[in-house]
């Protein structure tokens, strides 16, 4: 009878406590970024119930938002969360702000939130901005040794984005280098990202590649649609779709740099539903046909023509329209859904359906009162 007790005590142990997995874990091949420059844009909590109703487990967001970190605490929801730029040069330049911030903002919501991962920055190299660029790799390192005091380095994974501009020229793939400019910052952060694991992030867009080049590129190139593809002789590989081709690029830049067994991870990537007048490709139908195709070939769990066997992965730019982003008008039109929780175009998810947090009370309520008759009766 004691026995089997513990059998069960065990049992609902391990079914009620959040399970922190591998550093850097990344459930299947699909995730969706979760921005809010918005002021129309439902609540975390519905948030939650919005991706878990359509089974998206991992988010990235791009701060650390005390109320969104709590929303998605007990939820099993996998998140990346942000140290925005203007954070890099105090952290660079202070070990003891960084082991605050970390504590503050990771270590005090473990492990019931699953914060997966920090990304430092986004899209600082290739930006211009030198001293930020120089501040990078000492918020990194900085941030990872607050971790490691914790004994965090292992379950929250260190990442940076980068956008197209650190890369030289990325056609066809076997061209692509990285800047000149940009190495002399590049290299020494890769050098420290292949010590400790974590992949190199890219930004890829062919809707932007696509808008600034409407006459050199084939739409149905950029829509993952039929089409003749490109060729690229050096490598003897052929491409079908541009994607395929930017991360490729990304590779080939790596193993230039001497970093040929560095993963490639999509961190954002999306087709904006509405643009300016000099983005005509920015429609519904356009932003549909890409994430209905990219939702495809990411099902598919396969990797690219240069590397095959490395499994893509991507986080979807973006989960809700942002109504209050700066610049052009796509800007604010990248999201699956609307501000209202309903579906912008239809890709195979549905609109946030009304729930009742009573039903989750009562469900909870009895579920506990099922597990007490059940202790009582073994």
């Amino acid at each position: 009878m004691r026995s089997s007790r513990l059998l069960l005590l065990n049992f609902l142990f391990f079914f009620f406590s959040p399970i922190l997995t591998a550093k850097g874990a990344f459930v299947g091949t699909y995730g969706i970024n979760y921005g809010r420059i918005a002021d129309n844009i439902p609540s975390p909590d519905k948030v939650v119930l919005l991706l878990k109703q359509a089974k998206i487990r991992n988010v990235r967001i791009y701060d650390a938002d005390h109320t969104v970190l709590q929303a998605f605490s007990g939820t099993g929801l996998d998140l990346v969360v942000g140290l925005p730029n203007g954070f890099l040069k105090e952290m660079s330049s202070n070990a003891d702000h960084a082991l605050t911030w970390v504590k503050d903002n990771v270590h005090s919501f473990l492990p019931t939130t699953r914060i997966r991962g920090i990304a430092i920055g986004n899209e600082v190299l290739g930006g211009g901005d030198s001293e930020l660029s120089g501040a990078l790799l000492g918020a990194a390192k900085n941030v990872y040794n607050a971790l490691k005091k914790m004994n965090l380095e292992e379950t929250v994974q260190i990442t940076t984005a980068h956008s197209q501009a650190v890369f030289a020229d990325s056609y066809p793939p076997s061209s692509c280098v990285f800047k000149d400019n940009v190495v002399q910052f590049m290299k020494p952060l890769l050098e420290f990202f292949d010590q400790i694991g974590s992949p190199f992030c890219l930004n890829a867009y062919p809707f932007l590649a696509y808008t600034y080049n409407p006459t050199q590129i084939d739409i149905n190139y950029a829509l993952f649609k039929p089409t003749e593809g490109i060729y690229d002789p050096k490598t003897n590989l052929r491409y079908d779709n541009m994607l395929d081709a930017q991360i490729d690029a990304a590779y080939m830049a790596l193993e230039d740099a001497g970093f040929k067994e560095m993963e490639v991870m999509i961190t954002e990537t999306g087709w904006a539903s509405k643009g300016d007048s000099d983005e005509p490709a920015a429609t519904p139908e356009n932003a549909r046909t890409y994430n209905y195709n990219l939702r495809k070939r990411l099902a598919k769990k396969k990797g690219t023509p240069l590397r095959p066997k490395k499994v893509l992965k991507a986080y979807i730019f973006a989960l809700f329209n942002e109504n209050s982003k700066p610049g052009k008008s796509s800007e604010t039109h990248f999201g699956l859904f609307k501000p209202d929780g309903t579906i912008s175009y239809d890709i195979g998810f549905n609109s946030l359906k009304s729930f009742s947090s009573s039903k989750v009370a009562s469900c909870y309520v009895t579920l506990v009162i099922s597990i007490s008759v059940l202790l009582v009766m073994i």
